[in-house]
């Protein structure tokens, strides 16, 4: 359940990057900035700025409640690239807790109002193959800015965020007549391509709304034994029930412990942390050591599980373990201790 309190070491930055930290950050000239700019911003909770979309970019400053900042581009799903009054660029996490994005310009003249029925996949390009940017939830309003062809619409939401999603009428109802492409606000839709990233049997889209909703919560201060019925702090498993549960509805047990063997009787848990698969359940046993002679001749299956979170590929786990480390955040696996504390993991679906 989060118990480890040890402050993580920081990773070593080249001289080039420490001589720009110690100028206080990266100064960029206003006629320099990319010119299509995603609108100005003002900021509704402390947030800090980073020198890269990552929770491991070093921090340029903190972003103050009530300051005006503008929002250059979406970066990704998770991340924002802004510039502040003082000219200086760095990321700062999509969330809405965060910021209020005001748009800049209208995504087009010729836009429409819409609404979401249910939620849907917004997407890169007009196909089921399209990067999923993030997801629209029931009653977000949106511009429908175009409609490509007859399945799909371009909409830009609230949050500054542009892309495509279904015209199904079971995703979306418009105002008005649609500008561009043969849809035309009809809703008529592809029953062959259904797109809510919830559907039966499409535990990747699942996985990927899970996700997305645990980056979300990325900085969220770590509190031991953190109150299931809020998200302004989180211990490890409540961070982990959360993401499913806001994610895709699925409520699964309160702490770490229950949450494996929740994973154990799906019987599909592996005790090598390579053979572990995005958005699967990672579990780890107590803090004895850095390094790994520290667990040699552990026999880890009889060891209790004290700390989880969620695999997200590519040796990193998202979770939340201590105060000091900054709440919920993103680790290494390999050759840390977390390699060394792991002793399985599996699919909660």
């Amino acid at each position: 359940m989060g118990t480890f309190s040890s402050k993580m070491k920081k990773p070593l930055i080249t001289a080039s990057i420490t001589a720009m930290l110690a100028l206080g950050a990266v100064m960029v000239p206003a006629a320099d900035v990319w010119a299509a700019q995603a609108g100005t911003a003002t900021v509704q909770s402390g947030v800090n700025m980073r020198t890269q979309p990552s929770t491991s970019g070093n921090v340029i400053r903190m972003l103050k409640q009530g300051e005006s900042i503008t929002v250059l581009e979406q970066t990704n799903s998770y991340w924002y690239k802004v510039q502040d009054s003082r000219g200086t660029v760095g990321y700062v996490s999509t969330s809405s807790q965060y910021l209020s994005i005001t748009p800049s310009s209208t995504p087009s003249q010729g836009s429409t109002n819409g609404t979401i029925v249910a939620t849907v996949t917004l997407r890169t390009s007009p196909s089921t193959s399209g990067s999923a940017i993030g997801y629209l939830h029931k009653n977000d309003q949106v511009q429908v800015i175009s409609a490509p062809n007859a399945y799909w619409y371009e909409v830009a939401d609230q949050q500054g965020r542009r892309g495509y999603i279904s015209s199904q009428s079971k995703y979306i109802t418009v105002s008005g007549a649609v500008p561009g492409g043969s849809a035309g606000g009809g809703n008529t839709g592809d029953p062959s391509t259904p797109d809510n990233g919830a559907s039966t049997g499409d535990n990747a889209a699942k996985i990927e709304q899970v996700i997305a909703t645990g980056m979300k919560y990325l900085g969220t201060p770590y509190e031991f034994g953190s109150n299931r019925n809020t998200t302004t702090t989180f211990d490890c498993s409540d961070l982990v029930r959360t993401m499913f549960l806001e994610g895709i509805g699925l409520k699964l047990p309160a702490d770490s412990r229950q949450q494996g063997e929740y994973v154990q009787n799906k019987g599909n848990a592996v005790t090598d942390w390579h053979q572990l698969k995005r958005g699967d359940l990672i579990f780890f046993m107590s803090y004895k050591g850095s390094s790994a002679s520290a667990y040699a001749g552990i026999d880890k299956s009889k060891q209790k599980i004290t700390h989880d979170g969620i695999y997200l590929g590519n040796g990193q786990v998202l979770h939340t373990y201590s105060k000091e480390s900054g709440g919920v955040k993103i680790s290494s696996i390999a050759g840390t201790h977390w390699e060394y504390r792991f002793v399985y993991g599996g699919s909660a679906l």
